[in-house]
């Protein structure tokens, strides 16, 4: 391909390879690339409108500012004088590559695994059963699927031994701010009570 016309910041540029343009401020940050959207592609062979199947990449190579212009106002006879300026924010970015859209990489074989040793095939059991073992004791049956709101209406009803329990699993798993704050209040009342 040739040339390609692309539409950056709702612009449209006429660009090659190679070429170096300035843009508007575009937020893609210096030395990230991105692919802006192709509007017609032509040069070598057939001319293509708006095709699909090439892909323009553009680099960001620096973001700087334009020329500073002065503007000033001013009304005869009345005293008015005003001055202000103003500096555009701009991207300069150079075109990478005209061509076609970018192809997956060829998928490595896969290795194959050493044979499992026994030592290996019984710590796989264990490992499957460490959410069991997560579950801390005097915690409420079935308190890892129960929602903050059910938490709450229900907390009041737990004895100060299951309310330690669950206050503890939080703490370690779920971190759920509405939770601890739920058994937090509970334990309270439990104390007062008391």
């Amino acid at each position: 391909m040739s040339y390609a016309i692309i539409s950056v910041g709702g612009k449209q540029y006429r660009v090659r390879e190679g070429e170096r343009l300035v843009v508007d401020r575009l937020a893609h940050g210096e030395g990230n690339t991105f692919q802006p959207k192709v509007l017609l592609v032509g040069g070598d062979g057939e001319t293509k409108i708006s095709p699909t199947d090439v892909t323009v990449t553009a680099r960001v190579v620096a973001n700087t500012l334009g020329e500073k212009i002065r503007i000033g106002k001013y009304r005869p006879k009345n005293g008015y004088k005003k001055h202000t300026g103003f500096r555009a924010s701009l991207s300069q970015i150079e075109i990478e590559s005209i061509g076609g859209s970018k192809r997956a990489a060829p998928k490595k074989a896969e290795v194959a695994k050493p044979a499992e040793t026994p030592k290996a095939a019984a710590a796989a059991p264990k490992a499957a059963e460490a959410p069991a073992d997560d579950r801390v004791k005097g915690m409420p049956t079935g308190y890892e699927d129960l929602t903050v709101a059910e938490i709450k209406t229900q907390s009041s009803d737990w004895n100060r031994p299951m309310l330690e329990a669950a206050l503890e699993y939080e703490g370690a798993h779920g971190k759920r701010k509405g939770a601890l704050a739920a058994i937090e209040s509970a334990l309270a009342a439990k104390e007062e009570e008391s």
